[in-house]
């Protein structure tokens, strides 16, 4: 199975691995900081995953908002044949300079596979990848992150049926509030999108987010997991386009100006910066694993 990445149909504000095209944002520039500032956050959770599945030479895995890339490359780095599905265009550009190999070293083979980009959904990425079917699916953006339960789900329940019978589902989301450091940071995002009475944007996370989010998509809850995943940054100016890069704030910057979300969330990152200048701030993710 050639290794696919599919620009998804969905349209998944807020979450990332999203696009939107009435957010108020470069989309270029904002997809490079989320490659080279912030998706890295997640690596704990990609590999505590990767490791208690086994991922490896056998696994054929589907990505669900793969966003540039990063959890393919670690997953093809293991051997697995991996295939992404992601509503931006700008992220999946980069996710194919990733995991392209680089032909211009005469005799080496400097990346996992050579990826085909195509238009289309979950099932375009079957087609793709050959009518193989997947035996692992993962959807590691937050639940809390996701403006459309409903399309979500959808998108599960379509990528389980592609794949084969008691095949693992993968979901991500935010652990407790009172875990998550990162919390009171996003409480800007919220607070200053209220006006909108918008459902985009972040949210608290429940106690049972994900296993209700699995039984919505027809999904049986088989074990979870509890990871560390830290967000840390060389610098404020770092750490604020990292976050600006997660379309979390794009509600936000509807309602007010962008150097305004920027100055506030300087002041609600103040508190975990160190002397040095760098930011740290402790999270704890979750991760449901549930069976087709």
């Amino acid at each position: 199975m050639t290794p696919t990445l599919v620009r998804h149909h969905l349209r998944q504000s807020g979450s990332p691995g999203s696009y939107d095209s009435s957010a108020p944002a470069d989309f270029c520039g904002r997809a490079r900081d989320w490659a080279e500032i912030q998706e890295r956050m997640l690596v704990p959770l990609y590999e505590a995953v990767y490791d208690r599945l086994d991922v490896g030479p056998h696994t054929r895995l589907l990505g669900l908002g793969c966003g540039s890339g990063l959890a393919l490359l670690i997953a093809a780095s293991r051997g697995a044949q991996v295939c992404g599905v992601d509503a931006d265009k700008e992220r999946l550009d980069l996710a194919r300079e990733r995991l392209t190999p680089d032909s211009s070293r005469e005799g080496h083979d400097d990346g996992p596979r050579a990826m085909a980009l195509a238009c289309g959904d979950a099932e375009r990425a079957a087609a793709d990848a050959g009518g193989t079917a997947f035996n692992l699916v993962t959807a590691f953006h937050p639940v809390g992150c996701v403006s459309s339960i409903e399309g979500l789900t959808a998108s599960l329940v379509t990528a389980a049926g592609l794949t084969e019978r008691g095949s693992p589902v993968v979901l991500g989301g935010w652990g407790p509030v009172e875990r998550c450091a990162t919390a009171s940071v996003l409480r800007v995002a919220q607070r200053l999108a209220d006006p909108l009475r918008t459902a985009g944007g972040w949210r608290p996370s429940g106690r049972d987010d994900l296993e209700d989010l699995a039984d919505r998509a027809g999904l049986r809850p088989d074990g979870s997991g509890r990871v560390a995943c830290p967000f840390g940054y060389g610098s404020l100016p770092s750490a604020v386009r990292g976050l600006l890069s997660t379309g979390l704030f794009d509600a936000a910057l509807e309602v007010t100006d962008q150097a305004q979300v920027e100055k506030e969330l300087s002041e609600a990152l103040h508190p975990h910066q160190r002397p040095d200048g760098t930011v740290w701030m402790a999270n704890v993710f979750r991760y449901l694993i549930a069976r087709t």
